[in-house]
């Protein structure tokens, strides 16, 4: 596994091929849009999908916390699909995420799927959250201040290779904001081509796209222009 080295704001920042950010400065781990119990909400309305995202989820974040033994955790809003989700929680899968809450730091900053805090789950559950001159939110705020971090559009994008057009989840950064990949199971994206990710990336920047053992760099430009 070879995670990727960005600057943002005077700091070094990890970015793993599983989706997260390790900050070693600051012993954290930040993780965006885990969407726990997405599968159960589409049940309750009728769709048909297998109910093991949230386990799916919780593996992926397993791995990112045995392999950087964080001292906190930083979420950056949807972790769970919606307010009742807490509620919906396999008793083996809450205990799961209950004993990793008790064993980092966790930050539940709070996002549009989740506005008010996880209910029993141990942590801080705030709308924005600041340290050494970074700063977490859900969502992106134009305009911000350098050294903003933030979820919400689960990024994506596409690249040609010789097998055929190959679409990935993918950070995107510039010298201002890193925007991290939903690292739920059943997320589905948007792609950083879109107006609403590229306003936030007008003088351009880099994608980072999801690989099993590394991340692919591109810039937006041949993003946006369909080349790579």
């Amino acid at each position: 596994m070879t995670a990727a080295p960005l600057h943002l704001a005077g700091h070094k920042l990890l970015l793993d091929p599983l989706g997260g950010a390790w900050w070693p400065e600051a012993d954290t781990l930040i993780v965006a849009d885990l969407h726990f119990e997405k599968g159960t909400a589409a049940a309750r309305r009728g769709q048909l999908v297998p109910p093991w995202d949230t386990q799916a989820t919780l593996d992926r974040l397993t791995l990112l916390l045995r392999r950087y033994h964080p001292g906190t955790v930083v979420a950056l809003g949807d972790s769970f699909h919606d307010v009742h989700g807490p509620g919906r929680m396999a008793a083996t899968d809450a205990l799961r995420l209950r004993t990793m809450a008790e064993a980092h730091r966790f930050v539940w900053v709070l996002g549009n799927h989740d506005p008010t805090p996880p209910a029993g789950l141990p942590g801080l559950a705030v709308d924005t959250w600041e340290q050494h001159g970074l700063v977490f939110r859900h969502q992106a705020q134009q305009g911000a201040a350098p050294g903003e971090l933030c979820g919400h559009h689960h990024p994506k994008a596409s690249v040609e290779t010789r097998a055929g057009r190959v679409t990935r989840a993918c950070f995107v950064a510039d010298q201002r904001r890193l925007m991290l990949p939903a690292l739920g199971a059943y997320t589905g994206g948007l792609d950083v081509a879109s107006h609403a990710i590229a306003r936030l990336f007008p003088r351009g920047g880099r994608a980072f796209l999801l690989g099993q053992a590394r991340l692919f760099s591109f810039s937006l430009g041949q993003m946006q222009h369909g080349a790579a």
